[in-house]
């Protein structure tokens, strides 16, 4: 364990991610979700496979004995990667980050629902506090159905961005599944795989042809998004979940930062509101699971080795 390269590689990865987000906003008033996920994939592709080279992981990394869960995987990461990538078509930088926060909230409710697993008082409370924040965040959204707001657009962009969070926990659920056969490079390039050949389903639906600024920034995303896989998984090897996980809060900054100086964004009391409830109910869930872990490690019988 080196706690302080795990910190910085998933504080870099947060950023990484964060810019990836903004290129894509900066094309999607002409360039559909479906094709930006395509760029997104494709091109991050080579920076993986370089990687993964590198470290001596392929060809025998890339070995499944579940091949259907990768496929499942992907499905569900491409429908939450489109759905984000519509959202930051609809409303700001931030909000659209502040929503995304949800994603560790649901993965509480799914794993329970999917995987058995136990949710005691405490983290139902939390998962309570969460979606009262979500539920904060998005009232002044949801306001279109009443008389008096007329933005259905954001309203549609906010609806969107939350079942892209909900869509992220079950391709986050699907992972903790797989980690007991499949290699995390395995998972790595099989979703980028899956994910190039799921996005181009989404070609009758209106792909354009993208000008030379657009290209760059949608070739971008996907460098981006390559570098940004590589460095988050860089973090888990040298730090655990409990330790690394609460950083992804910090690109609520980047995104509050970006969004201001690019796209001239201010965010609204009601989302910075929202957005502290979610951020400190995910946190408590990561420390929750984090003592969860270490009380099972402890009650897990020690041997001795013989000889």
């Amino acid at each position: 364990m080196q706690p302080t390269r795990a910190i910085l590689f998933k504080l870099a990865s947060v950023l990484i991610f964060v810019a990836m987000s903004s290129f894509v906003k900066a094309v999607s008033e002409n360039v559909p979700p479906g094709e930006a996920v395509f760029f997104r994939s494709v091109f991050a592709l080579p920076v993986i496979l370089i990687w993964l080279v590198a470290t001596g992981h392929f060809p025998d990394g890339l070995r499944t004995q579940n091949p259907m869960g990768h496929v499942w995987r992907g499905v569900f990461g491409v429908a939450a990667m489109t759905c984000f990538f519509t959202g930051l078509g609809l409303l700001p930088l931030p909000e659209v980050a502040a929503i995304g926060f949800a994603t560790p909230i649901f993965v509480v409710i799914f794993a329970a629902m999917f995987l058995g697993e136990t949710i005691r008082v405490v983290r139902m409370a939390a998962v309570a506090v969460g979606l009262v924040g979500v539920l904060i965040m998005m009232w002044p959204r949801l306001s279109v159905f009443s008389e008096l707001s007329a933005d259905q657009t954001a309203a549609l962009g906010a609806i969107i961005v939350l079942v892209g969070s909900a869509v992220a926990a079950l391709a986050q659920v699907f992972v903790r599944s797989m980690v007991h056969t499949e290699s995390t490079s395995s998972i790595v390039f099989w979703f980028t795989i899956t994910s190039t050949v799921l996005s181009l389903c989404t070609l009758p639906f209106g792909w354009v042809v993208p000008t030379a600024r657009e290209s760059a920034f949608l070739i971008g995303t996907g460098i981006l998004g390559g570098f940004g896989q590589i460095f988050l998984t860089s973090a888990y090897r040298f730090g655990h979940a409990g330790l690394v996980a609460p950083f992804d809060y910090s690109s609520m900054l980047w995104a509050l930062l970006i969004g201001y100086i690019f796209f001239a964004e201010i965010p609204t009391l009601p989302m910075l509101a929202g957005a502290a409830l979610v951020i400190a109910a995910g946190v408590f869930i990561i420390w929750r699971e984090r003592q969860l872990g270490l009380q099972r490690g402890k009650a897990k019988p020690t041997t001795t080795p013989q000889g």
